[in-house]
């Protein structure tokens, strides 16, 4: 008797199986159609990478809407030129919109020449781009100067194309804007 219940209950939780079991459907739906034509662009300001909002008033925002945080210096100089002076004019456009916010530059030198010469250079440059940001009408309570010298590279290598990367201004928005 036990061998036959045993068999009642294999054959019907076989039965119970079969009957739970997908069947295939006769013919399988088509792919996903593919994108042939790009995406719309985001409206100027909305967005950053895919996937990612700018918030108004953000490090990203500044650094989209001024088109760099940074400003380039030739050799041995702390002389603001004419692509320094349009960085630095769109950089104090925005800081006007956001009147809370304030930052601090950042002045830096390549590797060349002794370490205190360096953060003097350093020192000079963020201030002449400070000095262009309250001229063109931030007020100079809002921003603070360091320097780092050539201890903060961000193009390694003993050429010029390092060293001109390297002979800058940052202007560093905090994180949360």
């Amino acid at each position: 008797m036990a061998n036959t219940t045993a068999k009642l209950l294999l054959t019907a939780a076989l039965i119970a199986t079969a009957a739970c079991s997908k069947k295939k459907p006769a013919e399988l739906p088509p792919p996903p159609p593919q994108e042939t034509t790009a995406p719309e662009p985001a409206p100027e300001g909305q967005t950053g990478e895919v996937g990612t909002t700018v918030l108004p008033g953000s490090r990203a925002d500044f650094v989209q809407q001024a088109g760099s945080d940074t400003v380039h210096f030739a050799t041995d100089s702390h002389d603001v030129d004419a692509e320094a002076q349009a960085i630095l004019a769109k950089q104090a456009e925005w800081l006007q919109r956001y009147p809370n916010v304030a930052v601090t530059v950042e002045g830096h030198a390549d590797e060349r020449g002794t370490r205190e010469y360096n953060l003097a250079l350093g020192e000079r440059r963020a201030n002449a781009a400070k000095d262009f940001l309250v001229n063109n009408g931030v007020a100079a309570s809002r921003i603070s100067v360091i320097s780092y010298g050539k201890e903060r590279p961000v193009a390694i290598g003993s050429d010029e194309a390092a060293w001109a990367q390297n002979r800058r201004a940052v202007t560093v928005v905090p994180i949360g804007g």
